[in-house]
């Protein structure tokens, strides 16, 4: 696994959410029972980017808290065959994009009251299953990928009633 971390904030965030980020990222492939070695491009960012980002891939003109930006397009939930095919070279294959507003991480971590790290890891794991084809448009879709989202935060010990600042 190789995350590519990118800071676009005027703020210093500090080695332990990057961290946080890259466990929450292991953790979700592990899961999602990937092996096959994967990049995944992380960027932390503010309200005013993801609000332009938002605007501009999702017609929504507000800030969001995480925007996901899958490379592999298959229809389904992308499987460890699906990047087996795209691995070449002993190269990872990079699966997609992730923004992370860190300004609305800790608004909504203050809002839920819970750990900013609990918010953090919650958003990367959120965008993570997005890239891998999950989602929640639907009642079904929205009950599996929360599923999925709480087993890894569990794993992380970071359920909801274990994270309470």
């Amino acid at each position: 696994m190789e995350v590519l971390f990118n800071n676009e904030t005027q703020e210093q965030i500090e080695n332990s959410t990057y961290d946080l980020i890259e466990k929450a990222i292991s953790t979700s492939l592990e899961v999602l029972k990937i092996s096959e070695p994967v990049e995944v491009s992380v960027t932390i960012t503010d309200n005013t980017q993801i609000r332009q980002l938002n605007n501009e891939y999702r017609r929504i003109d507000s800030a969001t808290d995480v925007l996901s930006f899958p490379m592999i397009d298959t229809g389904y939930l992308l499987t460890n065959e699906d990047i087996k095919e795209q691995y070449t070279n002993g190269h990872s294959v990079p699966i997609g994009d992730i923004v992370i507003s860190f300004e609305k991480a800790k608004e909504q971590a203050n809002d839920y009251e819970h750990s900013l790290d609990r918010e953090i890891a919650f958003l990367t794991v959120h965008s993570m299953l997005h890239l891998f084809g999950f989602d929640h448009m639907t009642d079904e879709e929205e009950k599996e990928m929360f599923s999925q989202q709480e087993i890894v935060l569990n794993i992380m010990g970071l359920s909801r009633e274990e994270s309470h600042v």
